[in-house]
């Protein structure tokens, strides 16, 4: 059976195409108009994309941003989970450890759970929602883009867990109350962020 054709003519020019087509760009171009969110996907189809620091439906927690490509980490969306989970050291003070990156927190995350010892790592990648499980801690700059983008989702008056180690004895942390970003000694007992990636 033929996919049924629509024929569109302006003016001298002819363009016949698919009926299904001709929907998928009316519904595109319909949704465009009335919700400036949605993101066009290839297809035609519209995808809707919530505005920073609103729940993401399906995706186990709030829109945190865009994230541009960097190194070998495709373009993504940071999603915070709905909830803090805890208040956890850092753990292991005294010991350096290899999760030194400022921007790649499930790098650090995967360096912090393979030492071993880290609450607060341990924390963030248990968390689950939606069905996903690939939550992490974040890194000093995701929780700066935190601040940035969506500064009301998180508690004002404590400190939040990067998962940047520092040196031997410290590792950066966030204050959303006023985007103060320092470092404490690892045994503090600070709050716990999970996020994941969502990528495009």
């Amino acid at each position: 059976m033929k996919p049924e054709v629509v024929t569109l003519k302006v003016g001298e020019a002819t363009i016949k195409m698919p009926a299904s087509t001709v929907a998928g760009l009316v519904l595109a171009s319909v949704v465009s108009h009335i919700a400036p969110s949605a993101q066009v996907a290839a297809n035609g189809i519209a995808s809707y994309i919530p505005e920073a620091g609103s729940y993401w439906p399906g995706q186990g927690g709030i829109n945190g941003g865009l994230v541009p490509a960097r190194a070998d980490v495709p373009a993504h969306y940071l999603i915070f989970a709905n909830e803090d989970v805890g208040e956890h050291e850092y753990g292991r003070r005294g010991e350096e450890s290899k999760a030194t990156s400022k921007a790649d927190g499930m790098s650090n995350s995967t360096i912090l759970l393979s030492e071993g010892g880290h609450p607060a790592a341990s924390a963030a990648s248990g968390y689950s929602a939606d069905g996903h499980n690939d939550f992490y801690l974040p890194a000093a700059t995701e929780l700066y883009q935190g601040w940035v983008n969506c500064p009301q989702i998180f508690a004002q008056d404590c400190y939040y867990w990067s998962s940047s180690q520092r040196s031997a004895d410290s590792a950066f942390n966030m204050h959303f109350g006023g985007g103060l970003q320092g470092s404490y000694a690892k045994y503090h007992e600070l709050r716990a962020r999970p996020v994941r990636r969502f990528f495009i």
